[in-house]
C-alpha cells in the first residue's frame, strides 16, 4: 500500500525548480493509458519538437512568448510531456507553465475517458492553487481548500486527504486541533496516491518532453460570477451575482459617475462641499 504523506514532498521548499514552477504559474496533469502525443494532439497543440529536460522546456516556452507576433495577453504557451511508469498502466506527465489556466476541461475529459487524470496548478503571485480529479470523463472532485471540495463525489477522497495530511476531521471538515500542512506538498503526495507517480525534482528535470504550442482557448460567455472563499480557520464567504445583478451596479455605478457635481456653500459656516447631482 501506498503510504506517501506531505513529509514526502518537503523538498519542493528548498527546490529552485519548484520555485519557478509555482512563480510563473503551472499545471502538472497525470494522465493515466494515453501517451504524449495523444495527449499533446487533445490539447490541440502544434508539435514543437522535444526537450532537453525542463531546461528545454523552459526554453521552448521563453523562446514562444519572446517571438513579436502575438500580444501581452496571449495565454498560448509551450507545454510538455514525457511517459512514466505508474499504476497499473503507463502514464504521461505533461506540464506548462500557463500561469495556472490549466488543460481546458473538454479536453481533459476526453482524455480521461475510459481512464484516470489527476491535475494541479498554482496560478503565479495570487496564489491560487487548484486540485481536479477525473474519473472516465467525470470531474469526481476538486478544491482549493480541501474542506471546501466539489464534484460529482467531493468526499470519496477524504480518507486520503486525511491519511497524506490535510487538517480534517473524518467528516471532511476543517480540523482545528490538527497541526497545519504544507498545502501543495500534501497535494502532490495526494496526486501520487491516485497515479502511483512519485513526482522527483530529477523526475521532472531529466525526462525528454514532446513539446506543443496550445493555442490560446476562446473565452467563454459568462452569466455570472461567484465569489467562494474559506480562510485558514475554515469559515467560508460564498456570495453569487448574476450578469444582470452586475450590470445593473455597474450601469448605477456609472450614471453615479457621470452625474454633474454641483458646490453647495453653507453660509453659516462657511464651508464648502460638492455632492452629484441626482
Amino acid at each position: 500500500m501506498n503510504s506517501v504523506t506531505a513529509h514526502d514532498y518537503a523538498w519542493i521548499r528548498t527546490s529552485p525548480l519548484f520555485r519557478h514552477m509555482v512563480e510563473s504559474g503551472y499545471t502538472l496533469t497525470l494522465i493515466r493509458g494515453r501517451t504524449p502525443r495523444e495527449v499533446l494532439r487533445a490539447m490541440e497543440a502544434e508539435p514543437r519538437g522535444t526537450g532537453e529536460g525542463t531546461a528545454g522546456l523552459i526554453e521552448a516556452d521563453d523562446d514562444h512568448r519572446s517571438e513579436g507576433d502575438h500580444d501581452y495577453w496571449d495565454e498560448s504557451y509551450v507545454a510538455g510531456a514525457f511517459s512514466t511508469p505508474g499504476e497499473d498502466a503507463d502514464w504521461t506527465l505533461a506540464l506548462g507553465f500557463d500561469g495556472g489556466l490549466g488543460i481546458a476541461a473538454p479536453h481533459v475529459e476526453t482524455l480521461s475517458k475510459g481512464g484516470r487524470v489527476v491535475a494541479h496548478s498554482t496560478n503565479g503571485g495570487k496564489p491560487i492553487h487548484l486540485f481536479h480529479w477525473f474519473e472516465d470523463g467525470e470531474l469526481r472532485t476538486t478544491f482549493e481548500a480541501p474542506s471546501a471540495r466539489d464534484g460529482s463525489a467531493p468526499d470519496e477522497l477524504v480518507p486520503l486527504l486525511r491519511e497524506v495530511g490535510f487538517p480534517l476531521t473524518s467528516e471532511g471538515e476543517h480540523d482545528e486541533s490538527a497541526p497545519e500542512v504544507d498545502r501543495k506538498a500534501a497535494v502532490l503526495a495526494l496526486a501520487e496516491r491516485l497515479t502511483g507517480i512519485r513526482v522527483t525534482e530529477a523526475l521532472l528535470q531529466d525526462a525528454v518532453y514532446e513539446l506543443g504550442l496550445v493555442p490560446e482557448q476562446p473565452a467563454e460567455e459568462w452569466t455570472g460570477m461567484v465569489i467562494d472563499i474559506t480562510d485558514a480557520h475554515g469559515e467560508r464567504l460564498h456570495r453569487e451575482w448574476t450578469y444582470e445583478e452586475i450590470a445593473a451596479a455597474s450601469d448605477r455605478a456609472r450614471a453615479e459617475a457621470d452625474a454633474p457635481v454641483v458646490i453647495i456653500y453653507d453660509e453659516s459656516s462657511g464651508v464648502e462641499r460638492s455632492e452629484r447631482d441626482g
